[in-house]
């Protein structure tokens, strides 16, 4: 059963109008349909909510109550956190509510993953989304998307990562038993795979830092190459299968029967 976050409940009335907007109890903040926003919990302890303004109306008393998609964090979801979960990422949620907007405290932006890896400052109030999230049965939404490094995970933007330029994949460099001061030093990387590989083209101006730049070519994370890696994330998560499309057959063939 999906969860019920803390609210007041909605009644059914006479002369409830839409409203185009509604500015913040004690702020100049106005909020619009479509826009996200913090959401203050029952909980003083724990962090505000998010979620994205699906509807905002008035009832016959100047009640202002706003429908709301939640976002959900990943310690939220039946799965929890894992070890390629961002600290701001969120999944949007199929948990539709209705809340007073008086518990409204903030905006926010959630970006799309691609638009997040571009900001060169990350402000709190900026957060990110790549997974849609059913509450009810852990499903996520694409179930799949690309993995690197020999430890096969998927890409977390707050991590280092380094590129190797025969088999253009990335690393952790703690995977690759290196700092991440020595990480940002390098000018050029070689996996142990492809070190000795003579035939290695190198290029003058190194190799960026993370997968982002990947991203930014290609226009999308799971637009991946013949031989990319995958993982695919079972709703709840309880177990991972990993697969090389070298493989690809062998490994449907084992995992069908």
């Amino acid at each position: 059963m999906a969860k019920t976050r803390p609210g007041i409940p909605t009644k059914t009335k006479t002369g409830k109008r839409d409203l185009e907007s509604y500015t913040i109890r004690g702020t100049n903040k106005i909020v619009r349909v479509g826009d996200c926003v913090l959401m203050r919990p029952s909980d003083t302890g724990k962090p505000p909510y998010v979620a994205r303004i699906e509807k905002i109306e008035s009832d016959a008393r100047n009640n202002v109550k706003v429908r709301v998609r939640w976002y959900y964090r990943p310690e939220e979801s039946l799965g929890g956190r894992r070890q390629f979960h961002g600290a701001k990422e969120l999944f949007l949620s199929d948990h539709y509510d209705v809340q007073s907007a008086h518990t409204i405290e903030g905006k926010c932006i959630v970006h799309s993953f691609k638009n997040y890896t571009k900001l060169e400052n990350v402000g709190a109030e900026d957060y990110y989304c790549r997974f849609e999230y059913k509450a009810a049965s852990g499903g996520f939404t694409p179930d799949r998307v690309a993995v690197y490094c020999k430890c096969e995970m998927p890409y977390n933007p707050d991590d280092l990562m380094v590129q190797c330029e025969g088999c253009k994949d990335w690393y952790h460099p703690a995977c690759v038993g290196m700092t991440i001061e020595e990480a940002k030093k390098l000018e050029h990387f070689v996996c142990t795979e492809c070190s000795s590989d003579d035939d290695i083209k190198r290029t003058q101006n190194g190799f960026s830092s993370s997968p982002a730049a990947d991203v930014k070519k290609s226009n999308s994370l799971i637009d991946v190459e013949p031989f990319t890696l995958y993982t695919i994330l079972l709703p709840p998560p309880k177990k991972k299968i990993t697969f090389n499309s070298r493989r690809l057959l062998s490994y449907i063939i084992m995992y069908l029967t």
